[in-house]
């Protein structure tokens, strides 16, 4: 069954029980990637690993925001 046709069948369920129906496939995918790519990032700052694009100027501007308040 390919993942459009079980879409098909969830929607025609949800519908049948009065439920809303389920997102369609791919809907949230880039999301996911970005949630995944922000952890990843995050994992390397901790581990002590330079980490890329913007979760490491965003670290760093919350270090120096943290810095300056307590200095």
């Amino acid at each position: 069954m390919s993942v459009t046709q079980q879409y098909l069948l969830d929607t025609y369920r949800a519908r049948q029980h009065g439920e809303p129906a389920p997102p369609a496939p791919g809907t949230h995918d880039w999301r996911l990637v970005r949630e995944w790519r922000g952890r990843r990032e995050f994992a390397a700052v901790l581990a002590g690993r330079p980490a890329r694009g913007r979760l490491r100027s965003a670290l760093r501007r919350r270090l120096s925001h943290r810095a300056r308040a307590a200095g």
